[in-house]
């Protein structure tokens, strides 16, 4: 009976030390060189190890870095927004244009009423009205028209500052190459 009771225990025992290994964790996977989040592979051609190469490439980061003045991990300037002050603008103008529509289909108004049924004033009230919807109509389309042209000026200036940091990374990617080349590794 007691060989028994000590089987149990140690059955159990066991069974519980098996459960506990099996819950272990995995080990952390092994940080990605810096190379490969440059977008680079840097093969030890001399058989160097991991942690060499590691030091070799912080070496080779730290000088292309000063070499070239660009740090490709640190994130690039933010961009000055001119939009807003651009956008006030149109709208300031924008009742004049109604206003100056007005006073030319007054005048025109005016003229017409006075040739057609001796009324100038209903003459120029209709064509004051009929001006300021055309005044309307054209500050609106220059309005369409500025937004356009400034819509395509951010883009024109996005896609040069977007070629601007890809030049730069491209430039500190060479100093990099060049830093580990020497040391006896294959980049590419």
């Amino acid at each position: 009976m007691v060989a028994m009771r000590k089987l149990s225990i140690v059955t159990v025992c066991l069974a519980l030390g098996g459960l506990a290994v099996a819950q272990t964790p995995a080990p952390p996977p092994a940080s990605k060189p810096m190379s490969t989040s440059l977008g680079m592979v840097v093969f030890p051609a001399k058989g160097q190890t991991a942690q060499q190469q590691s030091q070799d490439e912080g070496e080779c980061y730290a000088w292309s870095k000063g070499q070239t003045g660009v740090d490709p991990m640190a994130p690039p300037p933010a961009a000055a927004q001119p939009a807003q002050q651009a956008a006030s603008q149109p709208e300031s103008k924008a009742g004049g244009a109604r206003l100056r529509g007005a006073a030319r289909g007054a005048a025109a108004g005016a003229v017409i009423g006075e040739v057609a049924g001796d009324d100038a004033g209903e003459g120029a009230a209709v064509g004051a009205t009929l001006g300021v919807v055309k005044g309307g109509a054209e500050s609106r389309k220059q309005k369409a028209a500025a937004a356009e042209q400034q819509q395509a000026s951010q883009q024109q200036a996005a896609q040069q500052q977007q070629a601007a940091q890809q030049q730069q990374l491209d430039l500190f990617k060479k100093g990099f190459a060049a830093c580990l080349e020497p040391k006896g590794y294959t980049v590419k």
